[in-house]
């Protein structure tokens, strides 16, 4: 956790507005909003607009409140990695006592809100989320195992199962496949992005797979991953969520993201100058992309769907 200046000093310009909202990791946040709304609005059951309107808002305020409680937490090691030192808490602008009482209070209200605007399991889920990405991940997985983000994966993976829950009031295999896409990619995109911020996680002495085992190893787990990510995701194309345009995207997708994978672990360690992580940089990228037109492929299967037998 961070040290006593982390904790209780802030810099001498005062914390804005743009800084609190940065305390809620809001690109973290929009993935979250975006695979909750997905797997709502690809229920079997009709939602009310302004029900779905305020169950995603509440969503999002739970993952922004997971947010705050892992910058709290992980202050010490953010002050020295370059990607994260410019954070709110370890910049100073916001001091650590702040984003754990932002952390609590948003937490509490968003779980007891998402009950009132819904049901208890979506409410259920997302205190679970909430719990397991601050405590289990953040507290626990993240400096002890570099399995830390195989497990602590499940934390982003939960979303579309909540927003799911919000239509149907339960979980069903759609809504565990939905979950599983997620989890699943999760390894092999973070650990693309260890590949060429090794450095960071180094000196920052957190047990990321390129650290304790080295880049080749990491090079192969990505693969082996990729492998078992592919039939996954085509395979929920025969379910209730997918269909023919599902299946065509994830067909394509699944297919570049295996070539990447394949360049991943056949590239040179010796290679050295400004290319040196192309690969790994076009990979993530990839990623990014590859998540994305997934759930924008189930939601236009959604949309597709004659009405009322989806959340539209």
């Amino acid at each position: 956790m961070s040290d006593a200046s982390i904790n209780t000093q802030a810099n001498d310009g005062e914390a804005g507005f743009g800084d609190y909202f940065a305390l809620l990791k809001p690109r973290v946040m929009s993935l979250v909003v975006f695979t909750a709304l997905v797997g709502l609005l690809a229920a079997p059951v009709g939602v009310h607009p302004m029900i779905a309107f305020a169950s995603v808002l509440f969503i999002a305020v739970g993952g922004g409140a997971s947010g705050a409680l892992n910058m709290w937490w992980d202050a010490d090691i953010d002050q020295v990695m370059k990607r994260t030192a410019s954070r709110p808490v370890p910049s100073g602008r916001v001091t650590a006592d702040e984003a754990l009482a932002i952390g609590l209070t948003l937490s509490a209200f968003a779980v007891v809100m998402l009950w009132l605007a819904s049901n208890a399991v979506a409410a259920g889920l997302l205190a679970f989320t909430i719990f397991f990405y601050a405590v289990v991940y953040t507290m626990w997985l993240k400096r002890w195992t570099p399995q830390n983000i195989v497990i602590g994966g499940a934390a982003g993976a939960f979303p579309p199962m909540i927003g799911w829950a919000v239509a149907t009031g339960g979980i069903s295999l759609e809504s565990v496949l939905m979950f599983a896409l997620v989890f699943m990619w999760t390894p092999p995109h973070f650990w693309a992005l260890a590949l060429f911020m090794n450095s960071d996680y180094e000196k920052a002495g957190v047990p990321m797979l390129t650290v304790t085992h080295g880049r080749r190893s990491t090079r192969v787990h990505i693969l082996v991953y990729t492998i078992l990510l592919a039939p996954l995701a085509i395979g929920a194309g025969f379910t209730a969520i997918g269909g023919p345009i599902y299946l065509t995207v994830s067909a394509v997708l699944n297919g570049l993201f295996l070539l990447g994978a394949v360049k991943i672990w056949r590239r040179d360690e010796d290679v050295a100058g400004a290319d040196n992580y192309r690969t790994e940089k076009s990979f993530f990228g990839l990623s990014l992309l590859y998540l994305f037109l997934h759930f924008g492929a189930i939601l236009a299967e959604a949309a597709l769907r004659p009405f009322g037998m989806g959340g539209w």
